[in-house]
């Protein structure tokens, strides 16, 4: 069965003003005509859905024009980062389908940037502060707010220079003391107001180990370490615009190996129903509010992954959105329209009952040994693609259906099996209720029918039509699963806005997780990760590591055509 795809696309090609400014540069002879970028995550976390647009930006404008791009892993951190988080966030790269030209950590040049820092000290442009953070914090002022000189501001470089090398030396207790830019505690930048390059932290680092005890800040390390390796467009989230003026202020003051490199700032990817936060996306999973990174609820590449998600998809989103410099939240199923748009194209078809019941044909025919006979039917694996062929599905008289596919007393508009009623069951027969059992509770449990023997594959001589088509699965023949059906993590469009905390806005029926569910012989031979199309039901990924466990990727509903028309 194939999804309906013939909604036009919710988004169309946009403009990516940092490509004009690359071709410009190509053109004036910039940079000799080098083009170098470089996708510098924080290894604090796994990767969420707004990195890819990042990384597809970074890795798409070196490949546009002819240049390179390097992963940087921004490492200045030990008290949040982890190996582990760095092998994931390569792995998610090479998901995407990029490769790096190299990888380096800012922990790489912590030599140089304390070299550099030297030199700044040197040049009279950075001082030893021995004011706690709090107090650093509040003489900065604020906005419409003077700041307030150190009184260590004026300290001699002589003095400044021991007092460095005895913070390296570990002389000093954590927080005791920073390293701070002396810049302009007026400016109307708020970074511009002597900021700090230097914290002491004596932390085990996953890689350096305890080599060091001070630690570069992240703007102190971000444009030194582009500049080392002959970075020539930076690009950043819009929040770091502010930061500009001083990644520029460093480098002008610094004797740099190459050009000095430009920063641009482009809009983040947000969407509705969605946290992106790492920090509120390590609560998450710290709390045991999901089953870890990779849960399919959660918003990471490894867990869009585990649910089924192409990475062609989510690069054909992101391609078609541009980049631009005004921040926007898009509709989840914006998304959700390139998902479906994918694999429709290239998901097997199968069929699956979720919510199982029991149909009986009660005049099936036996075999001269009293059993049932066995038919099958060739059935088409994907009407997208021909060359995909048919599969061979076993029917007998008895036959799993979905629960909601029978009703004793039909609702007006209900087409499908009740009594009295003549449904087509798949590429079979057509079939007529005959009567229900129930168990104690009232529930159906059984439907028995008859069939027309003259309807083989679905279709009736005398031209007579039917107005519902029903999957099935052969009970004798059945394979169980179990299947994860979810809804949005965060119930609110926007959570938090009105609770003030996004983790009070959890839907507590997020996920519903389907035991004893029925599906056809194939789906035992489906590759682990694979996605493939419940008919009728949606499409459905097989878990990576749980045998027969099938991930809902998403529904056959085109939502976002849905919204488009009520608008």
């Amino acid at each position: 069965m194939s999804a309906d795809t013939s909604a036009e696309s919710p988004t169309s090609s946009a403009g990516d003003f940092v490509a004009d400014a690359v071709r410009a540069d190509a053109i004036a002879g910039t940079y000799g005509g080098r083009v170098q970028t470089r996708f510098p995550p924080e290894p604090n976390g796994y990767l969420h859905i707004g990195h890819a647009k990042a990384i597809i930006a970074d890795f798409g404008i070196a490949e546009q024009f002819g240049g390179v791009c390097n992963l940087r892993f921004d490492d200045t951190n030990p008290d949040t980062e982890e190996a582990e988080f760095a092998d994931s966030i390569l792995h998610d790269i090479h998901w995407l389908g990029f490769s790096p030209a190299n990888v380096f950590h800012a922990s790489d040049y912590f030599c140089v940037l304390y070299t550099w820092a030297q030199v700044l000290i040197e040049q009279g442009l950075a001082y030893v502060d021995d004011q706690d953070a709090e107090t650093v914090s509040a003489q900065r002022g604020g906005y419409g707010k003077p700041g307030i000189d150190s009184p260590y501001r004026e300290r001699s470089v002589a003095e400044n220079l021991d007092l460095f090398h005895r913070m390296k030396a570990g002389e000093f207790s954590d927080g005791s003391r920073v390293l701070r830019a002396k810049i302009d505690m007026q400016s109307d930048n708020m970074w511009l107001r002597d900021p700090v390059m230097y914290r002491i932290r004596t932390r085990h680092h996953f890689r350096t180990g305890d080599d060091w005890c001070i630690y570069p800040t992240y703007d102190w390390a971000h444009g030194q370490s582009d500049a080392v390796e002959g970075v020539t467009h930076s690009m950043c989230t819009l929040e770091f615009e502010d930061h500009r003026a001083l990644y520029d202020w460093f480098l002008d003051h610094l004797p740099l190996p190459h050009e000095q490199p430009r920063q641009y700032e482009f809009a983040r990817l947000e969407f509705t129903h969605t946290v992106t936060s790492k920090r509120r996306l390590a609560q998450l999973v710290r709390e045991g509010r999901v089953d870890g990174w990779d849960d399919p609820r959660m918003p990471t590449l490894s867990g869009l992954r585990r649910r089924g998600y192409p990475a062609s998809a989510i690069k054909e989103f992101c391609r078609s959105i541009g980049v631009s410099k005004t921040n926007s939240t898009h509709a989840i199923e914006e998304l959700q329209w390139h998902v479906r748009e994918q694999l429709n194209k290239v998901a097997l078809r199968r069929m699956a009952v979720l919510r199982p019941i029991e149909l009986v044909i009660d005049n099936w025919p036996l075999d001269v040994a009293g059993n049932q006979v066995v038919e099958h039917f060739d059935i088409v694996n994907n009407p997208e693609d021909p060359s995909e062929g048919t599969r061979s599905v076993p029917f007998t008289g008895r036959l799993w259906i979905e629960a909601e596919d029978f009703e004793v007393n039909p609702p007006p508009g209900y087409f499908r099996l009740s009594p009295g009623r003549e449904v087509r069951l798949r590429g079979a027969y057509f079939v007529t209720a005959t009567s229900a059992e129930t168990d104690d509770a009232g529930r159906v449990v059984r439907v028995h029918v008859t069939y027309d023997p003259a309807t083989k594959g679905g279709s009736a001589p005398d031209g007579r039509k039917v107005k519902s088509t029903m999957h099935w699965v052969s009970a004798g023949h059945a394979h169980d699963a179990t299947v994860g059906l979810y809804r949005h993590l965060f119930a609110t469009e926007r959570p938090g806005e009105t609770t003030g905390d996004p983790l009070d806005d959890i839907d507590p029926r997020s996920r519903e997780v389907l035991v004893g569910c029925k599906v056809e012989p194939a789906l035992a031979e489906t590759s682990r990760g694979q996605v493939v199309q419940f008919e009728r039901l949606g499409y459905f990924a097989l878990d990576p590591d749980q045998p027969m466990f099938f991930h809902r990727t998403v529904g056959l509903k085109d939502e976002w055509a849905a919204q488009q028309k009520r608008l």
